[in-house]
Formats: structure tokens, C-alpha cells, sequence
């Protein structure tokens, strides 16, 4: 099984853990993260959550992140293919990054898009290629 964690997710364990949500989301995530490590689960990186993640103004932060792309079995690079699907998701009402690391995913052919981002957990519906799923609601997929 491949998934793709977007920017959101790896953002989760450095969020506030004051509310119960985030808190819960956060050691879902993590757990996701050690899955990969076992290898029971492969990962998949593009090179939005690079630009996305260098984009974060904690040196820290963009450091952690940045080591998971070592681990990704799969590195997607812009290509026409990601582009044209990506301008898809566009026009149906999905924000240009997003559009970028869902049309990644789906090209990486990861099974899940995992994100903490309500906005794009709400388009599950309107996208069939890939299930777009929370990292709590990834752990009831699991059969590790």
C-alpha cells in the first residue's frame, strides 16, 4: 500500500496538541510515519510538498519534514501528466497546490491522499481516483 501524506499531515505533530483533534490527528500521523519506517507501508514525495515544505518559516520544521522525502519509495517530479490532472481538480473548485499534490498521489499510484485539511477532505467526494482520507480515518484501512 503507498500513501501520500500532504503538507498539512507532516505539519500535524508541531500544531498546537492543546485541542483533542489535532492531538489525535497528530499520533495517527505518527504512527503512519512508523509504518514507513517498518516498511509496512511505502510512501510516496513530490516536489510540492519540497516547495511547500521550504516554504515554512521554521528552519526545524523544514528539516524533519525534509528527511521523509529519503524514505518516499517514490519521488514525483512536475510532468504534463500531474499538470493536466491537476487543472481538473482546479475546476472543481480544488486550490492549485492542493490540485498539485492530489494529481501527484493519484500519479505516484498511492491508494490514499492523507490530510488534516477539511477543505480538501470535503472534495473526496468529487474526486474518484484516489481516496482522500484523514491519518485518524487511515488507521481503520489498515491491515498491518
Amino acid at each position: 500500500m503507498k500513501i501520500y501524506l500532504d503538507n498539512c499531515s507532516f505539519n500535524r505533530p508541531f500544531d498546537d496538541q492543546a485541542q483533542i483533534r489535532i492531538r489525535i490527528e497528530a499520533e495517527a500521523k505518527l504512527y503512519l510515519q512508523t509504518l514507513i519506517d517498518q516498511g509496512k507501508i511505502e510512501l510516496a514525495w513530490s516536489y510540492i510538498l519540497d516547495y511547500e515544505n521550504m516554504a515554512n518559516p521554521y528552519e526545524f520544521r523544514q528539516l524533519v519534514i525534509k528527511k521523509w522525502k529519503k524514505k518516499a519509495a517514490v519521488n514525483i517530479h512536475e510532468n504534463e501528466s500531474v499538470l493536466n490532472y491537476a487543472e481538473q481538480l482546479v475546476k472543481k473548485d480544488v486550490k492549485a497546490k492542493d490540485a498539485l499534490h492530489i494529481a501527484s498521489a493519484i500519479e505516484a499510484g498511492c491508494t490514499y491522499f492523507i490530510t488534516t485539511d477539511d477543505k480538501i477532505l470535503n472534495k473526496n467526494s468529487t474526486i474518484k481516483s484516489i481516496e482522500i482520507i484523514s491519518p485518524v480515518e487511515m488507521l481503520d484501512k489498515l491491515e498491518v
